[in-house]
């Protein structure tokens, strides 16, 4: 099973670790792309009108300028690199030996820069959204869909597809064929703030336990068990995912 996580707009910047290795990082078939991007990112960021491009406010000037750095800004493990509310929820460092062990297999970060990371894989903090239609690449959905089509079906094995993203993140990847029979969707109902600290705590609830679920039933059980109400619904037709509603019920994280 993978648990397919989006990253986060906030991030911490370490202020010391090695700088950015590229061939380090998890999925080296990416590793063609991630040149792209990274470079392209690193030039438009020196521009004027980069704000504008990136589709951030001048307030976060700062940001898009530590952008031109990101070849030797210090890296941390992406676990420690993305924060807010879904990972808060998530709350890796306080999770047990055999959870973190768990985490570092299952939960993946599809990320507009990096096309997906593993929680161990060490990036320096950047600011790019999936959205974005950059210069010299184009909109990054599609031209991820490629990559990330050819080395993720492989991480699944025989069990099920997480799927915690929104909407712009899915677009870079949705399981197609035998595979999307495996493919769970979780939908939150409420505010945006309260979805992703459910999904956040839907991620740890999944790395929490030993349980491999191979049908989206087994894992409704296991979120019920959990403390969660749950209700799964079956796909509307081929080809889409099963939707599972979940509210946290009596779990707090």
């Amino acid at each position: 099973m993978i648990v397919l996580l989006p990253p986060s707009e906030t991030k911490h910047e370490p202020s010391r670790g090695r700088p950015l290795d590229l061939s380090t990082l998890s999925f080296p078939a990416l590793a063609t792309t991630r040149h792209t991007v990274l470079a392209a990112l690193t030039a438009v960021s020196a521009r004027p009108d980069a704000a504008a491009i990136l589709g951030v406010s001048a307030g976060l000037a700062a940001q898009v300028v530590r952008n031109t750095r990101l070849v030797s800004a210090p890296t941390a493990p992406a676990g420690a690199i993305y924060t807010g509310v879904l990972y808060d929820a998530l709350d890796l460092g306080s999770l047990d030996a055999g959870a973190r062990r768990r985490a570092a297999r299952r939960l993946l970060i599809v990320s507009a820069l990096f096309g997906a990371v593993r929680i161990g894989d060490r990036i320096p903090a950047y600011r790019l959204s999936m959205g974005v239609d950059l210069p010299g690449v184009g909109r990054l959905a599609p031209a991820w869909r490629g990559p990330l089509s050819e080395v993720l079906p492989g991480e699944v094995g025989r069990g099920l597809v997480l799927d915690c993203r929104s909407t712009s993140y899915a677009a870079a990847w949705t399981p197609t064929g035998p595979l999307a029979q495996r493919w769970v969707h979780v939908r939150v109902p409420g505010v945006s703030h309260l979805a992703k600290h459910t999904r956040g705590l839907v991620a740890r609830a999944v790395c929490e336990s030993a349980q491999d679920p191979r049908h989206p039933a087994d894992l409704a059980a296991m979120l019920t068990a959990s403390g969660f109400q749950v209700a799964l619904s079956s796909p509307a037709r081929a080809g889409q995912p099963w939707l599972l509603d979940v509210s946290a019920g009596g779990r707090s994280g």
